[in-house]
């Protein structure tokens, strides 16, 4: 099982030196390819231009743009709710960047109270994520808003 409060401990640390986002997302989405178990690509989308736009990330090539309301990281946005899907085969509207992703997480991320955009991890396993990853992942980003210059 995930230690998700070291996790957080350790993204906290690594902010210390550099608050900018960008060296912050990208470590954030290193610090979760290396320590979650069966995952295909962890990273984030940012609000920009009224979508959300690919940031950091590990893994394969990405959706560049995905429209709010669309697919699981744009329902997540538009709806400012963490989604949790065991089977995204049988979400409407998933997006298929990567064929090989099963099942999905995504916590949409806040700034002055907005949706600033969203960590998304995938699996290529069926059900990999449950309620403990959702809470850990939701405290993960609570930290994150905490610690980056967002």
């Amino acid at each position: 099982m995930t230690d998700y409060k070291l996790l957080a401990d350790q993204l906290r640390s690594l902010a210390e030196d550099e608050p900018n986002f960008l060296p912050v997302l990208s470590n954030a989405s290193a610090l979760i390819m290396e320590n979650l178990d069966n995952l295909n690509w962890a990273g984030f989308y940012v609000m920009n231009k009224g979508s959300l736009m690919l940031g950091p990330f590990q893994g394969k090539v990405a959706c560049i743009r995905i429209a709010l309301g669309r697919g699981v990281c744009g329902t997540a946005a538009g709806e400012d709710k963490t989604q949790l899907v065991k089977n995204v085969h049988e979400f409407p509207g998933h997006i298929a960047c990567d064929g090989a992703s099963n099942s999905e997480i995504v916590v949409p991320i806040h700034k002055d109270g907005k949706v600033w955009g969203v960590l998304d991890i995938d699996s290529p396993l069926l059900a990999r994520f449950d309620e403990n990853d959702r809470e850990g992942l939701e405290m993960f980003v609570k930290t994150l808003e905490e610690v980056a210059d967002l």
